[in-house]
């Protein structure tokens, strides 16, 4: 049961992230924003294909890993739920421990500039959202629609990864088309990651001294999807993904920023439809495309350190970007007090790091050689007299969730 004191709050949350083919999950006892249990945690993957797995990790106990036939989200949330309530190794006595249940959702349009409860109406524009993130939002629909079949009486809350970055001004967002098209098919830059950009800027603004409603903040969240975010006193004016998360730095597998009529002419060339276009674009090109051995980050720092030329340039083309991305938002903050990095590449690779900031001494930062080799750890990576401060700050969308979950929630029981 829900328990709440003038202090504080205790809800058990659970947490579901759904890709097209996997489905992570948090299970936490939320006691108020800063003061919570991670009870339990794990990933549904390989969702359709003949041989599915489930992982799941209760806290102190050792990790259970089934090799189990998972053929659709619905019946990977049924095998999750099992797995929590299990006789001998769940976590819970019964579903009815779970009160609320809180989804990521990667696109939500310009219609949410935060977190809200799930109705009809709301289903209805994540579903009109699917066009802009056709590799998530439907995966996102089917996660929310397994859970209503499963806990049928549990709020369900959504948190939109698009939503942080409402606050960017229209010269920011919008393209140089035709002002109909966005009218008529709201075609703007949206951005992603907002969670997690989100998160972050408020963590290492504390570590770092900042009041985050009056300094200027680059968060730079890095991982198989990359992206930049410009936060000016806390709230976001600019970020390097678009109209979807294809747009910005070279990713894992997608391109990131190319001249719309290198599409067009390929398209002729290799004479494709739009949508095989869209496979190269989002799933053949990026880390994978340039070094064409793989899309993996440590897998081609291994073979960049063995010599091999088109890993080595993956390496130096990324970090370019990354150097291009912040020194343009120095530019459009006229400032800037606190650097981020953050997401899996960022948390733990301190070379990466080292060479990007390297390129900012002239702004007086100062690298802290010892401190950047900090391993997936919170850490001011700068020195004390560096006029600029870096940080390493690991993410926690799951956490970012389950608050705003338990708020929502608790309003709307009031």
């Amino acid at each position: 049961m829900t328990y709440r004191t003038k202090f504080t709050t205790y809800m058990i949350i659970l947490v579901i992230n759904c890709g097209s083919s996997s489905i992570k999950y948090q299970l936490l006892d939320m006691k108020s924003d800063d003061v919570f249990d991670v009870i339990a945690k794990g990933i549904a993957e390989k969702i359709g294909l003949p041989a599915g797995i489930l992982q799941y990790a209760p806290t102190g106990k050792e990790k259970i890993v089934l090799d189990v036939p998972i053929p659709d989200h619905k019946e990977g949330m049924k095998l999750i739920l099992k797995a929590l309530t299990d006789p001998e190794t769940g976590v819970l006595k019964s579903l009815e421990d779970i009160e609320a249940v809180g989804h990521r959702i990667v696109q939500g349009g310009d219609f949410f500039s935060g977190s809200v409860l799930v109705n009809q109406d709301v289903l209805d524009k994540i579903a009109f959202c699917a066009d802009f993130a056709p590799l998530h939002n439907p995966a996102h629909l089917l996660g929310i629609h397994a859970m209503q079949d499963a806990l049928p009486s549990v709020p369900q809350v959504v948190t939109f990864d698009t939503a942080f970055h409402q606050t960017m001004p229209a010269y920011a967002y919008m393209y140089g088309l035709p002002y109909e098209y966005y009218e008529k098919y709201r075609v703007r830059r949206y951005g992603a990651h907002g969670t997690s950009h989100q998160f972050v800027a408020g963590v290492g603004a504390r570590l770092a001294g900042l009041d985050i409603n009056e300094s200027k903040i680059i968060t730079c969240h890095l991982g198989a999807g990359s992206s930049i975010c410009a936060i000016q006193n806390g709230k976001c004016v600019d970020t390097s993904m678009g109209f979807t998360p294809l747009e910005g730095m070279i990713m894992g597998t997608r391109v990131g920023n190319i001249d719309a009529n290198a599409v067009l002419y390929l398209e002729k060339k290799l004479g494709v439809t739009p949508d095989e276009m869209t496979t190269i674009l989002n799933r053949k090109s990026g880390f994978l495309g340039v070094s064409t051995k793989s899309s993996d980050a440590r897998e081609l720092n291994e073979l960049a350190n063995e010599g091999d030329p088109k890993a080595k340039l993956v390496f130096k083309k990324f970090t370019y970007d990354i150097i291009k991305n912040i020194g343009s938002y120095i530019a459009a903050m006229n400032g800037v007090d606190l650097i981020v990095f953050t997401g899996g590449i960022g948390e733990h690779n301190s070379r990466l790091r080292r060479r990007v900031l390297e390129n900012f001494s002239y702004i007086g930062l100062k690298v802290d050689y010892e401190a950047n080799v900090a391993f997936a750890e919170d850490a001011i990576i700068t020195t004390e007299d560096s006029k600029v401060k870096a940080a390493l700050i690991c993410t926690n969308e799951e956490l970012v969730i389950a608050r705003d979950t338990m708020h929502i929630v608790l309003e709307n029981q009031e």
